[in-house]
């Protein structure tokens, strides 16, 4: 039994990690195209 609660938990774990990388590209992400918008607004005037 404790080798698979040890298991479940480094599961959750590794989703958790997972997890927070991929909300770190999205933002990443967000961030860029906001920049590319704002520039290409500048560009504009």
């Amino acid at each position: 039994m404790s080798r698979k609660i040890s298991l479940a938990l480094l599961f959750l774990l590794g989703i958790g990690v997972a997890a927070c990388n991929t909300v770190a590209g999205a933002g990443q992400d967000i961030e860029n195209t906001g920049d590319a918008i704002q520039d290409e607004a500048n560009e504009a005037r």
